[in-house]
């Protein structure tokens, strides 16, 4: 068979490649797509929250003691403690968030690793859970750490390959464990970038990497399988589509 035929998939079969229970359990899931979608979502859901719940733990026990403290005050004084409860508290509940979701994202047993196929595929879950964490911290926190050795902290727990000197000035990040910034990257304000696109009903999982010394101008976004090369600098607001290789010369729009 040709490379060209292997690389053939058919987005309408609810029949999977794979043998065994794999390929019985993916069949199944591609056979009830909305149900076992469902219940994936839901799955992954209830870790969210279970890692949400944890990290409001410390957040209302320390509330809760402010609240022992002012009890006897009067109405003004309850009020003032009991803001810095609830301001204080939610920061400590977003430290905790930063390393609760990485120790969870390494519980999961399938990693996620560069891969093409039918987005209802047993390789997309990961995928999904993988994802889900990074995004649970990024809409709820994430932007009061950025930029800081933080942020940089949570991204590397998450599976980020970081270099020395490696600046993120972003939180619109995807795939965090599919990408590589090599020492002394700069990756500026609201950049977007990912390692994943979708073309034909397909999903292609591909790594993003970014070598030493380059710059990512102001809200450029960068796709899947894409490799930008030393001290290249990418403009503001450019798009860098899949499979693009950047050589050394100034990338310009």
């Amino acid at each position: 068979m040709s490379k060209a035929a292997k690389r053939i998939i058919n987005i309408h079969s609810n029949k999977s490649s794979k043998v065994g229970f794999a390929g019985f359990l993916e069949t199944l899931f591609r056979t009830y797509r909305k149900l076992t979608y469902f219940f994936v979502s839901l799955s992954i859901i209830f870790i969210c929250m279970l890692c949400a719940g944890i990290s409001l733990t410390p957040s209302i026990l320390f509330f809760k003691g402010l609240t022992k403290i002012s009890e006897n005050w009067n109405i003004v004084g309850q009020a003032f403690l009991g803001g810095i409860g609830i301001s204080f508290g939610y920061f400590i509940y977003g430290i905790s968030l930063i390393f609760v979701c990485p120790l969870a994202n390494k519980l999961n047993p399938w990693k996620v690793k560069p891969w093409r196929g039918s987005w209802y595929s047993l390789q997309g879950v990961p995928w999904y859970y993988h994802n889900a964490l990074t995004f649970l911290v990024r809409f709820t926190f994430l932007d009061f750490i950025t930029p800081t050795p933080l942020n940089n902290l949570f991204f590397k727990m998450m599976g980020m390959k970081i270099g020395k000197g490696v600046v993120i000035n972003t939180t619109y990040i995807s795939d965090p464990c599919l990408i590589t910034l090599e020492d002394h990257v700069t990756i500026g304000g609201s950049v977007t970038m990912f390692a994943h696109y979708g073309q034909k009903g397909i999903l292609i999982l591909a790594p993003v990497v970014i070598k030493k010394n380059a710059t990512i101008g102001l809200k450029a976004s960068i796709m899947g399988d894409v490799i930008i090369e030393e001290d290249v600098i990418i403009a503001p607001h450019d798009v860098i589509l899949p499979k693009s290789r950047i050589g050394n010369e100034k990338k310009v729009s």
